[in-house]
């Protein structure tokens, strides 16, 4: 029998999933690797611990599965799109430097100096994007000016830049290439051409010779060479962005579905089918994937802080042990009883862009307790959601009627009937909630022909559990309220 590999590297982890030629899961590892913050808003991952992970969560997979390494007939990458990684151009592929993650904020005065000189509207206008540093194009210019010897390294030729998925591939294969959804998140790809623009390289004074392959996400990227003790010669066929891999996974292909990924961040995104609508309500208009010659765009609204929130909870304040203990901690008491709490951990994400905002907790009172703020915390992951989707609806000027959800805290019953009560629509949870890897997966599949349309797969999607909405109309207008006030309060000190 032939399985899909798919290999999700993320913020926190990377798994390995095992999909059967029926669209089974029929294995699941995740392997976390440590975070490194050695500045204040500053967010670092090593390159060869996630590499590590990579391998022991291959090595976890097969040996409980059982199943054979030459049994594997495509390799699926998907993975945390805007962490910026450079390299040695050799056969080790030596890190320069650690990564810069997406949650980084420290090339917030290089985004301010570059609005300073009139250039936003057109680098929004060519890549659908906002000036702010969450994405690579700025991370990389801030590498290139820092590391020592990275400039003149890069200008001769020695070094590579990539988002993960472009490492990885040039380990596992030797080919420095990337898929246009991915190449769609770094400031540096025009968005109709899908192409690099020599105009934005010259902007953050990034040498070509630097740039991956920009090409479609499912396809031969190349073949495995000395991976992990699997055999060589194994295809890599499919890459996506995480986001858009978790779109292609819940199985979006028809014009105006939307997904929603409750991960580290929540990232919420509608398929817009074969052209980019610009966004005027601060989203972004991205690649959703390309299969052959066929494009199909998005438009994404980006929380930076949802699964972390409760991890800050967490580790930060020691009120759970652990994660999925929030659920329970919550459901004790029958609502916030007015505690907010606006995760802005790592600034404000779409629709306000505010790299500068910091988190707050208001509203307490000497009857507040820790299952109060627990409670707000869900609330607060599902209403900066709620904001995503205004913002998305008004862009894309149709109503959408239901959000089909995945990730890690989409298992949590509490925070999916919040988020159905304060989006009035119905949240119907996947049956497969590692719908990122799942993507990646089916990606790989159609680049190798174990599977032959889109139609063969959308058949084999299933729901786990639809959430109806409950909440009162006015009650719903007045959570929303409360929470704008206290949003533009953060918004207010940040300035």
């Amino acid at each position: 029998m032939a399985y899909i590999l798919a290999i999700d590297q993320g913020t926190t982890g990377t798994t390995s999933l095992i999909i059967d030629p029926s669209l089974n899961v029929v294995g699941k590892a995740t392997v976390d690797f440590p975070q490194h913050f050695p500045e204040p808003s500053w967010v670092e991952h090593d390159l060869e611990e996630i590499w590590s992970s990579v391998g022991e969560s291959l090595a976890q997979v097969l040996e409980t599965t059982r199943i054979e390494p030459t049994d594997i007939a495509a390799i699926g990458i998907t993975n945390q799109r805007e962490t910026t990684a450079v390299w040695n151009r050799d056969e080790f592929a030596k890190p320069l430097c650690r990564a810069i993650v997406w949650q980084d904020r420290r090339t917030a005065p290089l985004c301010e100096k570059l609005k300073k000189s009139k250039l936003e509207s057109w680098i929004h206008k060519k890549t659908g994007l906002r000036l702010d540093p969450y994405f690579s194009g700025t991370k990389l210019a801030w590498i290139l000016k820092n590391v020592a010897g990275a400039q003149k390294l890069a200008e001769q030729g020695k070094l590579a830049f990539g988002t993960i998925d472009s490492f990885l591939l040039y380990r596992m294969t030797g080919t420095h290439a990337t898929d246009v959804t991915n190449a769609s998140r770094t400031l540096l790809m025009d968005l109709k051409k899908r192409k690099w623009d020599e105009e934005l390289l010259k902007v953050f004074k990034i040498p070509p010779s630097l740039l991956p392959e920009i090409r479609p996400s499912s396809g031969i990227f190349g073949k495995t060479r000395n991976f992990f003790g699997l055999p060589n010669g194994i295809p890599v066929a499919g890459i996506a962005g995480d986001q858009q891999a978790a779109l292609f996974g819940q199985a979006c292909f028809s014009k105006g579905s939307v997904k929603c990924t409750y991960g580290t961040g929540a990232f919420i995104l509608v398929n817009t089918g074969s052209r980019p609508y610009p966004s005027r309500h601060g989203l972004l208009t991205t690649v959703a994937w390309q299969i052959g010659s066929e494009v199909t765009y998005g438009i994404e609204g980006s929380a930076f802080i949802a699964g972390a929130a409760v991890q800050w909870i967490r580790d930060g304040l020691d009120l759970i042990h652990q994660s999925a203990e929030i659920e329970s901690l919550a459901r004790s008491v029958p609502d916030s009883d007015g505690v907010i709490f606006v995760p802005a951990l790592s600034g404000l994400g779409a629709p306000y862009w505010d790299p500068h905002a910091k988190g707050m907790i208001c509203g307490l009172t000497r009857r507040s307790g820790k299952a109060h703020l627990a409670r707000a915390t869900l609330d607060g992951i599902a209403l900066q959601v709620r904001e995503l989707l205004e913002a998305m609806k008004k862009d894309y000027g149709k109503a959408l009627s239901v959000v089909r959800v995945d990730g890690g805290a989409s298992a949590n019953d509490l925070l999916m009937q919040i988020q159905a009560d304060l989006l009035g629509i119905k949240v119907v949870r996947a049956k497969v909630m590692e719908t990122t890897a799942f993507g990646a997966g089916l990606l790989a599949g159609l680049g190798v022909g174990l599977w032959n349309n889109l139609e063969q797969i959308e058949k084999n999607w299933s729901a786990d559990v639809t959430f109806e909405p409950k909440l009162s109309r006015l009650k719903r207008r007045k959570a929303i309220h409360c929470w704008d006030k206290a949003v533009r309060a953060v918004r207010g000190l940040s300035q």
